[in-house]
This record gives C-alpha cells, sequence and structure tokens, in this order.
C-alpha cells in the first residue's frame, strides 16, 4: 500500500537528484526520475521498520494501562490488588 508518507520520504530523499534535473539542468529528468523510483521501496521499508519498533512500545504501554484499570476496578470492588489472578 503506497501511503503519503512513503512518497513524502522519497520525494525527501530523491531531493537532490531532483533539484539537479528540474532546478539546476545539471542532472537529466529520465535519472531523476529513476532515483526518485528506487526511493520509493526504500522509503517504504525504513517506514515500515519504524512502525514495527513503534508498536511494540504501543503494545507495551497499553498493558499497562489495562494492568493499571484492572487493578484500579478491583480496588473499587474491595478486594486488594495482590489477589487477583
Amino acid at each position: 500500500m503506497l501511503r503519503p508518507s512513503v512518497l513524502g520520504l522519497a520525494i525527501l530523499l530523491s531531493t537532490p537528484a531532483l533539484w539537479s534535473a528540474f532546478a539546476a539542468g545539471s542532472m537529466g529528468i529520465t535519472a531523476a526520475l529513476i532515483r526518485f523510483l528506487i526511493a520509493v521501496p526504500v522509503a517504504a521499508l525504513m517506514l515500515t521498520l519504524l512502525r514495527m519498533v513503534t508498536a511494540s512500545y504501543s503494545r507495551q504501554a497499553l498493558r499497562r494501562e489495562l494492568a493499571a484499570m484492572v487493578a484500579a476496578r478491583s480496588e473499587a470492588q474491595g478486594q486488594p490488588a495482590a489477589e487477583r489472578s
């Protein structure tokens, strides 16, 4: 799936080539567009790895939040937190 964040990062990665092609004229447009097309899967891989790393932190935070909610509920019902299983 092609996300806007992937295209944005690919544009950022290929900015020097795109600048050289369109503004400076020192590189051919075809070469710059090929570099952009190479940057798209690289950007997708980079963002996928970032999402995988940050997802594990999100799951840990969710587990802590659920454990705190269970503890608060059991204390509100009169049960000490140590007795829950």
